[in-house]
């Protein structure tokens, strides 16, 4: 199916909202790795959610040129040409933008949006995330209101983060006290006051519950995925909604329990995060290519070796088959798979 629009993608939140389910939020770097993303949640039968961080897209224009905003771009267009050939529907994100990127990341994928939809077109990126777990709260919420307005003018979704994840993610380090780890209603209560609950645009929240990225055993990350609960109680309250008046997203969920996945799904997650464990799916594959495969993959000994076993596509078929058995897992987990509509 052709990438969601607008629409699409905001009923496929809402599906996923009123259903209790969450979608995976797959980062991707390249080709492959969009494709095997597309091969996963089609054999899940899941929609979902391809996105790319700076360095993901610094990496997609070359390593060394770096220009992070065309290197989005080219990951739009190729997913939007190859989406078309999977018959499920996926939604494209930019994923943590903090202050120092604004200018060269997000805010001209918005105005390359802009000129999209002045064309009668839909905004290439259906949402976008402002990452300011780096600077005060205060500060947060105000560039928030600033970048709600400008992604509601392109018919897009802002995603926030209100709280700290810990951990580092594609060279951006989270640092903060034990207890900014864990957002309070008092900082949600702030940030609906100047955001609102949709009206001046929708967007959804990162709030954090104990999450930090990286790699780590199930146990070693302290998660409290009630808390999530009761936020969306004050907020619901306060403000007298219905249960869950909240979108919100699970960042830095590697080392989770299916139990703590479930809570936070439970609690209004309908988007969760993926990018440790695809990345080491696809490459444990190929290590295990490379190591199977020892003399085909070397010229050995002046030996010619295996050109069927060194050819990319070899072993990059396998790799694209693991990630997306990883992107299935997620699926199933996160109450996804076989919820797709097309």
């Amino acid at each position: 199916m052709p990438i969601a629009t607008p629409d699409q993608y905001a009923a496929m939140l809402d599906r996923a909202k009123a259903g209790k389910f969450a979608y995976p939020a797959v980062n991707v770097s390249s080709s492959q790795t969009i494709n095997a993303v597309l091969q996963g949640l089609t054999e899940a039968g899941s929609d979902g959610i391809l996105q790319v961080t700076t360095g993901g897209a610094d990496y997609f224009a070359g390593h060394t040129v770096k220009n992070r905003a065309a290197g989005a771009l080219a990951m739009a267009k190729f997913a939007h040409e190859v989406a078309k050939n999977y018959p499920i529907t996926v939604a494209l994100h930019t994923d943590h933008c903090p202050k120092d990127a604004l200018d060269g990341f997000v805010l001209p994928l918005i105005q390359a949006s802009e000129d999209e939809v002045r064309a009668g077109r839909d905004p290439i990126f259906q949402s976008h995330m402002w990452d300011g777990s780096a600077v005060p709260l205060d500060e947060n919420i105000e560039i928030a209101t600033t970048m709600l307005a400008k992604t509601r003018n392109i018919n897009a979704i802002l995603e926030v983060e209100i709280g700290v994840v810990g951990g580092e993610e594609d060279g951006v380090q989270h640092e903060g006290s034990n207890e900014a780890l864990y957002t309070t209603l008092g900082d949600v209560e702030k940030a609906v006051e100047a955001l609102g609950l949709g009206k001046d645009g929708r967007w959804i929240s990162a709030l954090t519950f104990g999450n930090v990225h990286g790699v780590y055993k199930p146990g070693n990350v302290k998660l409290r995925p009630e808390l999530l609960g009761e936020i969306q109680a004050g907020i619901a309250a306060a403000y007298g909604t219905g249960e869950n008046p909240l979108d919100l997203v699970f960042h830095g969920g590697s080392g989770s329990t299916d139990d703590e996945i479930h809570a936070a799904v439970r609690n209004g997650v309908i988007k969760m995060n993926i990018d440790t464990d695809t990345q080491y799916a696809f490459t444990r594959d190929i290590a295990d290519s490379m190591f199977t495969n020892y003399a085909g993959v070397l010229k050995i000994d002046g030996e010619v070796g295996n050109k069927k076993q060194y050819d990319p596509r070899a072993w990059g078929k396998k790799a694209e088959t693991a990630m997306a058995a990883r992107v299935g897992e997620a699926a199933k987990v996160l109450g996804s798979a076989g919820q797709s509509e097309g």
